[in-house]
């Protein structure tokens, strides 16, 4: 297996950027605008989350399009982060620890969707919510909402969001680099202003509709 790693590693590598981008990125953006309807009413939510499950060949969606590209993503980044050596209390500089950060970042939200799956996703699977709910099947708004009514899982949830933001947005920034779309420091400059930003947004969206469960 090391073996293999280690020859295919520049096509791994590159397929490791690209589906942290799409489709996990694009789906992560998705999923926080669906979970925002919360902040307008219950029922704005119940509708988008009608909306998504409605969809044609859903579960081959689910699968192919989230979660083998998802784990795929986390699984070959344990393997970058357990071969990588992080000198930040040696060298200090910026992109040194926004690099340990990536990967911190990214092992706390494997943790948090992993659970975010099992408590909605496969619940749902076992027929937890096939009746009491607004959405027979389905975890309605007040499923919700009745999770994050916990003070403990509220900051749970808040932190697996900033987490997940980060290491979104840096990873955008990475992404542009390792592909040749950023080669000079000008570039590079802005690119990261552009992610840093789309941190801030991504993470409020992201907390904003937790919060919206508990108003």
């Amino acid at each position: 297996m090391q073996a293999f790693l280690r020859k295919n590693h520049f096509l791994l590598r590159r397929l490791h950027s690209l589906s942290g981008i799409v489709p996990v990125g694009g789906f992560l953006l998705m999923h926080f605008y669906e979970n925002a309807k919360s902040l307008q009413s219950p029922e704005a939510y119940n509708e988008a989350v009608k909306a998504i499950n409605s969809l044609p060949a859903v579960l081959f969606l689910e699968i192919f399009f989230i979660f083998l590209p998802l784990y795929f993503h986390a699984i070959y980044g344990i393997y970058v982060a357990m071969d990588s050596r992080h000198n930040v209390k040696n060298y200090g500089y910026e992109r040194n620890w926004a690099f340990f950060w990536q990967r911190i970042s990214g092992l706390f939200t494997l943790f948090f969707v992993t659970y975010h799956i099992w408590q909605f996703r496969f619940q749902k699977a076992l027929g937890a919510y096939d009746t009491g709910t607004a959405l027979p099947g389905m975890p309605d708004f007040h499923v919700v909402a009745k999770a994050l009514s916990n003070n403990f899982m509220m900051a749970f949830y808040v932190l697996g969001v900033v987490a997940a933001a980060y290491h979104l947005c840096n990873g955008i920034y990475t992404f542009l680099i390792t592909w040749g779309i950023t080669v000079g420091p000008k570039s590079q400059r802005v690119s990261k202003i552009v992610a840093n930003s789309l941190f801030v947004a991504v993470s409020a969206l992201g907390i904003a509709a937790a919060i919206g469960f508990r108003m």
